[in-house]
């Protein structure tokens, strides 16, 4: 009885063992498992981190190589704008040169044919005036007194109409040859000049040639020349003649401005300056002198239109001016109001 109770209690004891041991194993199975794929886990998780590393730098990468690539696309693109700039800059000189030369040989050939009539009817003019004075001198004396007034009457008329042949033709003479000058193609060279150096030259020389034709004239000149301007690549001899014509339209504006207002305080006065701003120099000519009208503004740039009274000017400074500045890629513009002054700005790239 003994041995059977004992029996079934070692049983128990047996089966409870084995379900522990069978527990324990199952535990130690289920843990090992977890521990697996904990670490299968952190291999992929580590796995994921050098994956997203890499993608990281390899973006870094990216971003940097395209980056570099867009500031040499953007280069290119500038350097292709600039150069695209150039070129249309060029184009329009060439094709400005072009007309100029066309227009100039048209001009030539039509002022060579006025120049040789035109010296004619100057020389007999002048010839037949000597003439006619010594036959006044000479022959008149001879006729009787009753002949003599009339005779005087008809030779007054008849000098003074030579008088005004002369004078009508040398106007032409004049305009004549401002054609030839206006359509005369330069063959100089461009040299790097200095502006400032240049502007304040002809300044003075037209102050002096002025002052020599009439010893009365007396104006103010303010220069402001900025030190920092650029020696530009010009042909000086043209832009200096633009200058030179500016400025003796500025001395002639305030000339006539004290003459026709002698009873108001005024002082004739010149204002010359230079700057650079956006690649480009800026020479500024201002006077205070009369001014242009607005209803004519718009003509000044025209060959032969003057504002001058008949035989003090020809009209083809402005227009020479005009056409030396844009055949140097620059630019000329007028800004004026009646009665107070004008004020003419040239642009020329450096």
């Amino acid at each position: 009885m003994f041995l059977l109770e004992l029996n079934i209690e070692t049983r128990v004891i047996i089966g409870i063992s084995a379900m522990v041991l069978l527990f324990f194993s199952f535990l130690i199975l289920f843990i090992s498992s977890q521990r697996k794929k904990l670490q299968y886990h952190k291999k992929l998780q580590s796995m994921h981190n050098k994956q997203q590393q890499i993608l990281s730098e390899q973006n870094v990468l990216l971003e940097k190589r395209v980056r570099e690539r867009t500031m040499e696309l953007s280069k290119q693109k500038e350097a292709l704008q600039n150069t695209l700039t150039d070129l249309k800059a060029t184009q329009l000189h060439l094709v400005q040169r072009e007309k100029m030369a066309s227009l100039g040989e048209l001009t030539a050939g039509i002022a060579h044919e006025i120049q040789n009539p035109l010296n004619f009817v100057n020389n007999f003019a002048e010839v037949s005036a000597e003439l006619l004075q010594e036959l006044h001198n000479t022959i008149f004396l001879k006729l009787p007194k009753e002949d003599q007034q009339e005779a005087n009457e008809i030779y007054a008329h008849v000098i003074q109409n030579l008088g005004k042949i002369s004078h009508h033709g040398k106007r032409a003479d004049s305009i004549v040859k401002g054609m030839l000058q206006h359509s005369r193609v330069s063959s100089g060279q461009k040299e790097f000049t200095d502006i400032n150096e240049l502007a304040d030259e002809y300044l003075r020389l037209s102050y002096h040639g002025i002052r020599a034709k009439d010893k009365s004239f007396n104006a103010t000149m303010h220069t402001d020349f900025a030190p920092d301007i650029p020696k530009l690549s010009i042909i000086p001899q043209e832009i200096g003649r633009v200058l030179l014509n500016l400025y003796n339209n500025a001395f002639y504006s305030v000339t006539e401005k004290f003459k026709r207002h002698p009873q108001i305080n005024y002082e004739p006065a010149i204002f010359v300056s230079t700057e650079s701003a956006d690649r480009r120099v800026i020479i500024r000519i201002k006077d205070n002198g009369l001014g242009i009208p607005e209803n004519v503004l718009q003509k000044i740039f025209q060959p032969f239109f003057t504002t001058k009274p008949t035989g003090q000017g020809t009209g083809l400074g402005l227009s020479l001016s005009y056409d030396i500045i844009k055949a140097h890629g620059g630019e000329l513009k007028v800004d004026t109001i009646d009665g107070q002054g004008a004020e003419f700005i040239i642009y020329l790239p450096v």
